[in-house]
């Protein structure tokens, strides 16, 4: 194995063996929203301070597969309202999306 490789097989170890580290909510700091949706999923994220709180994704499945980005993006950002309302509920919070529509639509980022 050559020195390129070895580095890359050392690399992708430790991405492989060190998961990122969620910090704990600060509630005086701004919240920050995160979400995507592609072909069969969502993708949520809630941060602060460029840190991770917490995350999920979803596999999407039924009807929710034939729905246009849009609509997929809505769903998205409604379920992460909707699991994280009691870190969102008590003051402003940014959201960020990719697409074009929502961010036209709310001015959000």
């Amino acid at each position: 194995m050559g020195e390129k490789q070895e580095k890359a097989f050392e690399t992708l170890k430790d991405k492989l063996t060190h998961a990122p580290i969620l910090a704990l909510p600060d509630f005086s700091k701004t919240f920050e929203l995160g979400c995507d949706a592609f072909g069969v999923g969502i993708g949520v994220v809630l941060i602060q301070g460029g840190h991770p709180i917490t995350y999920f994704s979803e596999k999407l499945k039924g009807p929710i597969l034939n729905y246009p980005t849009y609509d997929k993006e809505l769903y998205a950002l409604i379920h992460a309202l909707q699991t994280w309302e009691h870190y969102l509920v008590t003051k402003e919070f940014v959201i960020h999306t990719d697409h074009e529509s929502l961010n036209r639509a709310g001015k959000i980022k």
